[in-house]
């Protein structure tokens, strides 16, 4: 077998076109199709349909992509984990999160992890805007809503609990519902942005309902919003992590708790690869040694690698 043409028709497939598996591959579009060619002639096997917008697969190129991706997958883990016993574990990591969860928590988990990796770096950003890992060159981002990119690996860490709340003067001015659809008569301070699902979405004992209020106020940012809340603007529904406070001072008053909201999770994304870096492995493990210390078994999704 020649692995450097079986690598080259593996990169023809994966980029959609010889001139693309050649700029990856750094050399010529020409040594790239000659060697297609050559592959599919000492096999007598077609494994391409040509056509002047594009490539396709012929079902036998299919199968072979199928069987020697995941051969070259291994090899290139084998490759890496050799060189990878021999060098300290070093580099740089792009994080992005969630304001709130980096602030009340990651910042201090962060500390402690480059202290025990000196020769890693973070460079954080703390936003509710949306991100694009890829495109983005993000090594880690965590989020509050479901990974819908099948370009990333994603493991779900812990519920992300929400509930209803509002202060005990806006209740005296206009009431405490009773059930969900009381809401429809209060004021909402709602809740918008690319990590954080602020749809207040209720299960009445029959059926999901969706809540909309009208809204005077509405923010990217729960920390606000629980603040707009103790000062009895409206209803408002955050994580209790990010309440908890203001709830044991009864600056604040959960609402409607017989009728359960619709919970997200705090997942972690990264990009899907076949070969996980070390940097990643070590950074994946302390955040998970610190998820056990705090939540336990409430821990949603373990990787293989990690041992509890």
């Amino acid at each position: 077998m020649d692995l450097n043409r079986v690598q080259i028709f593996a990169q023809v497939v994966e980029q959609g076109s010889f001139t693309g598996a050649a700029k990856v591959l750094g050399t010529t579009k020409a040594t790239v199709s000659r060697k297609v060619a050559e592959l599919e002639a000492d096999s007598g096997v077609q494994l391409l349909y040509r056509t002047t917008r594009a490539l396709k697969l012929t079902e036998a190129g299919s199968n072979y992509y199928n069987h020697v991706n995941k051969i070259l997958a291994d090899l290139q883990s084998a490759e890496h984990q050799l060189s990878a016993s021999q060098q300290s574990i070093r580099g740089n990591l792009r994080i992005v999160c969630p304001i709130e969860l980096g602030q009340l928590f990651l910042g201090r988990i962060f500390a402690q992890f480059l202290q025990a990796y000196p020769d890693i770096s973070i460079e954080a950003e703390l936003t509710n805007r949306k991100v694009d890992v890829i495109e983005e060159g993000i090594d880690m981002l965590f989020q509050i809503i479901d990974n819908q990119d099948s370009r990333l690996q994603s493991y779900a860490l812990v519920n992300n609990h929400k509930t209803l709340m509002a202060s005990p003067d806006y209740l005296a001015r206009h009431g405490t519902p009773k059930v969900p659809q009381d809401l429809a008569s209060h004021k909402a301070i709602k809740l918008l942005s690319a990590h954080i699902d602020g749809a207040w979405k209720i299960f009445d004992g029959k059926q999901w309902l969706v809540m909309e209020p009208a809204s005077q106020l509405t923010v990217n940012n729960v920390t606000l919003a629980r603040e707009a809340a103790i000062e009895g603007l409206g209803i408002t529904a955050v994580p209790t992590f990010i309440a908890q406070d203001a709830l044991d001072k009864g600056l604040l008053v959960p609402l409607l708790e017989d009728y359960p909201m619709v919970q997200t999770k705090v997942s972690l994304c990264c990009p899907q690869r076949a070969y996980l870096p070390r940097k990643y492995k070590v950074f994946i493990e302390f955040i998970y040694d610190s998820l056990f210390k705090r939540w336990g078994d409430q821990v949603l999704e373990v990787p293989d690698f990690i041992s509890r």
